[in-house]
């Protein structure tokens, strides 16, 4: 017993304790080494344990974010969800069902720098494919699982946050206490002496100079034989002498990593600033400590002042340390002492300037600049040109020189091109419309700018008319053009129906005196070109249909657009598919089938029109080609609808080919006209099931079919249904005219097809009948056999008084063109047969040797052939005398 309670006088103890040191000698061949004895002894609790598990996952995502590693993170992330969700019980019991505030902190900051990756949209191109998946992944995940588990908590969260600085250290502080705790477990030896904590007589390697279980001091003996208390364990064994010096250094410690967190902050804002450190205002805004004046107090402020601040402003345009930011700030900031100064002339320099400045914000040029500076240049471009309109003694051109320009007396003089603001506004509003999701209300609202730019470009266009030269007034026109063409103004066709009066100023005519402005007077080959493709489209488009034809013809485009640039090759495409869709509306098929043909052909119907990218192989397309192809796409709302284009491209062919296939469907040289259409027929019919159609592709072949057993009703039914009108016809105007104009082309030849086929079975036919079967007026049936007649399509002759059709019946019947056709096939077969066999017989011969012989043998056999004939041709004349 005295062996663990102290219950006996100093001498007992003094005795007990020898008595132990002989028992205990044998035990120190088991005892461990130090670094043995630290990873054993470390002693935590379940609470310990989880929480240090979700605190190393925190850490890791906190790096993880810092390098923007996501791939990992989302592990990590999965992870965390994990570990948290096997702490609940230990959670729910030590926090009384409450998040813990760094869980919320970590979701919060996972979801902002989501949130901030996701919104940096150049960052995400040049992101790698795989952490390109994994940020949707996690991005998806975390809000699923905010939205489920802590919607409420993060709110409240959001609203009040905790000080990061205190919760933070006191997680440290807290964390600290558990590692001096186990640190203090590792540190006990197995059966410690407690006079090593009075006397403190340590060897260096951590055993007391005397034995393992020397004689205790009279104090710790007369302490531990005061009361009946175990005296071997963590509390006893404890360095307590030294808690007050621990405590000390820990609040040393944590005061260090204040100094240390505020000393990375100031560093890390002069990083981002590349400036210098940033004063904080009230309200919590940044502004620089050193501002520049304009003026001073006393200074005289006119017109040569202003321009002297602007030039030096203006200097500092495009160096490598230039704050644009800051440039358009004191631009703007000029421009308000201009205003209070009335210096009219300055101003209009300090607003172009100010235009420019906008511009330069945007360093790369390839990309469509941010939104808030795209209202501040309308805003801009608009009082400029509102000031130049209002007055007219300022001149700013672009062929007055720096020298030249005048800024004291009227007419003031000014060095720029108000143009080529406008060209490069011009330009900045396609490369918005391109960067937005073409689908999204963001898009519908960036287009709704259009009709500022428009209103822009009319007032350059009145400026230029006023004091511009001939080729300026050429470029507006032609940009005012290119806003115009592909627009359809209903008032056109109302005016050609008469419910409009001639007065009414429309589309068409405002191109039309535009462009032959620009045929007469431009000096450039390329803006004619875009002015008179433009011209077409726009003919086209109001169903114009000789006009648009004529016009496409003279100008013989058709062999020179190959030498053009791409952009206006995409438009001489995109022209040609109206003119084809024109030429469909007006039936004339034929025409319509050659225009959308060469299109069709080439199966990148939407990369000839600018309006996709369709997926390559790898090496096909490198990036940088990749990015220039898309800057030449169209915006949305320029597309022409691609299935409509197809559709009655299949439907024009259908409508030429069907007829000439029963015409020549024993005509072994048949040619084929569209190569597409047949393609679509061959796929058709090598399917074993063929199921009722679904997709546009397939209502056209099955109505092919039908019209080639003369069916027109079924054929029609198959091209006008409801699914075929939602998907093409509804998008044409005045859909029902389109449609009623269809159902007779279908029912004229599904005729003609009827007489190609079935001519052979008749003597003769009336066209009552026929006209009653084809629900067609008696002399539309009456013209269509007579043409084919003329033509020489079908071998007949119409009666007039019987009002039938006599059928000649010199083309063979159906078996006879087979026999026919089996005939000219077997011919063939034996003459390749027969040379094929020579070939061989003659290598034969040749190599044996007996060439010769070959022929010697063949030459008496000659002279035998001619002897019996001359011995024959004697015994006939002998027979006649």
């Amino acid at each position: 017993m005295s062996r663990f309670f102290a219950t006996g006088s100093d001498s007992e103890s003094d005795s007990s304790s020898e008595e132990e040191q002989v028992q205990r000698a044998p035990a120190a061949a088991f005892t461990y080494s130090d670094e043995e004895e630290e990873t054993k002894r470390v002693v935590r609790s379940t609470k310990e344990k989880k929480y240090q598990h979700i605190t190393n996952l925190i850490k890791l995502i906190r790096n993880q974010k810092k390098i923007k590693d996501i791939n990992p993170m989302l592990s990590t992330f999965e992870d965390l969800t994990k570990a948290y969700s096997k702490a609940l019980t230990v959670i729910n019991k030590e926090e009384n069902g409450k998040t813990p505030i760094f869980y919320l902190r970590i979701l919060v900051e996972i979801d902002d720098f989501i949130k901030e990756v996701w919104e940096d949209r150049e960052g995400r191109k040049n992101m790698s494919k795989t952490n390109s998946k994994a940020l949707t992944s996690l991005r998806q995940k975390l809000r699923k699982y905010i939205k489920e588990y802590f919607e409420k908590e993060i709110e409240t969260f959001r609203e009040n946050p905790l000080d990061d600085d205190e919760e933070e250290f006191k997680d440290e502080a807290e964390s600290e206490d558990n590692d001096d705790q186990a640190a203090d477990f590792k540190k006990q030896e197995p059966i410690p002496d407690a006079s090593k904590f009075k006397k403190g007589a340590v060897d260096d390697d951590g055993s007391d100079s005397d034995s393992d279980w020397g004689s205790s001091s009279d104090d710790e003996s007369s302490s531990s034989s005061g009361d009946d208390k175990p005296v071997a364990g963590p509390d006893y064994f404890r360095k307590t002498a030294q808690k007050d010096g621990d405590e000390e250094q820990k609040q040393i410690r944590k005061e260090h990593r204040k100094d240390r967190k505020e000393k990375d902050r100031r560093h890390k804002r002069e990083e981002d600033d590349g400036e210098g450190e940033w004063e904080t205002v009230k309200g919590g805004v940044a502004i620089p400590s050193e501002k520049p004046k304009m003026f001073a107090k006393d200074e005289e402020i006119n017109t040569v002042a202003v321009l002297k601040k602007l030039n030096e402003i203006i200097a500092a345009r495009g160096k490598k340390r230039t704050d644009r930011r800051e440039q358009i700030e004191l631009l703007h900031e000029l421009q308000a002492i201009a205003e209070n100064h009335n210096l009219t002339a300055a101003l209009v320099k300090i607003k172009f300037c100010i235009v420019s400045s906008i511009f330069d914000y945007n360093p790369k040029v390839s990309d469509a600049m941010k939104p808030e500076y795209w209202s501040k240049l309308l805003v801009r471009i608009t009082e400029m040109l509102n000031l130049l309109l209002s007055t007219t003694d300022i001149v700013i051109a672009e062929s007055i020189g720096e020298d030249e320009e005048e800024y004291e007396k009227a007419p003031f003089k000014l060095h720029g091109c108000v143009l080529t603001l406008v060209e490069r506004l011009d330009e900045e509003f396609i490369k918005l419309l391109k960067e937005c999701d073409p689908h999204s209300n963001e898009y519908v609202e960036r287009l709704k700018d259009e009709k500022q730019v428009c209103a822009t470009i009319d007032k350059v266009q009145e400026y230029l008319e006023r004091q511009g030269s001939v080729s300026e007034l050429c470029r507006i026109y032609i940009r005012k053009i290119e806003h115009l063409y592909y627009k359809f103004d209903p008032n056109v066709l109302k005016q050609k129906d008469g419910e409009i009066g001639d007065d009414v100023v429309t589309a068409v005519q405002v191109m039309d005196k535009m462009c032959k402005y620009i045929y007469s007077r431009d000096e450039t080959n390329r803006i004619r070109t875009r002015a008179m493709l433009s011209h077409v489209y726009h003919h086209a488009l109001h169903d114009n249909w000789f006009k648009a034809r004529d016009l496409f013809l003279m100008s013989h485009l058709q062999e020179t657009i190959h030498h053009s640039d791409p952009s206006t090759q995409i438009l001489y495409n995109r022209a040609v598919a109206h003119l084809g869709l024109c030429a469909f509306r007006h039936a004339n098929i034929k025409d319509a089938h050659a225009c959308l043909l060469d299109l069709m052909m080439t199966g990148k119907v939407k990369e000839v029109l600018a309006q996709g990218l369709l997926p390559q192989r790898q090496h096909e397309r490198s990036k940088e080609q990749e990015k220039i192809e898309k800057q030449r796409q169209m915006p949305f709302h320029m597309h022409i609808n691609l299935e409509l284009l197809e559709c009655v491209y299949l439907v024009s062919a259908m409508l030429i080919e069907i007829p000439y296939m029963a015409a020549h469907e024993f005509d072994a040289r048949r040619r084929m006209i569209s190569k597409t259409f047949y393609q679509q027929l061959r796929s058709s019919e090598r399917q074993s099931l063929v199921g009722p159609p679904e997709s546009m592709r397939e209502h056209v072949v099955a109505a092919s079919k039908a019209m080639r057993n003369g069916n027109w009703t079924a054929c029609n039914n198959y091209i006008i249904n409801e699914k075929m009108n939602a998907k093409v016809w509804d998008l044409f105007y005045q859909a029902d005219k389109v449609r009623a104009m269809l159902s007779k082309l279908i029912k004229k030849e599904a005729l003609r097809t009827y007489l190609f086929t079935y001519s052979h079975v008749y003597d003769s036919i009336s066209m009552q009948t026929l006209a009653e079967l084809y629900e067609l007026p008696k002399p539309e049936v009456h013209m269509v056999i007579s043409k084919m007649i003329i033509n020489e399509e079908l071998m007949a002759s119409l009666d007039d008084p019987t009002q039938t059709v006599v059928m000649h019946r010199s083309e063979p019947s159906r078996l006879q063109s087979l026999a026919l056709q089996l005939t000219d096939k077997v011919n063939n077969f034996v003459d390749s047969n027969e040379r094929i066999f020579e070939t061989k017989q003659g290598n034969f011969f040749r190599n044996q040797g007996n060439y010769r012989n070959f022929n010697r043998q063949d030459w008496g056999g000659r002279q035998r052939r001619d002897r019996d004939r001359d011995r024959n041709r004697g015994d006939d004349n002998r027979n006649n005398h």
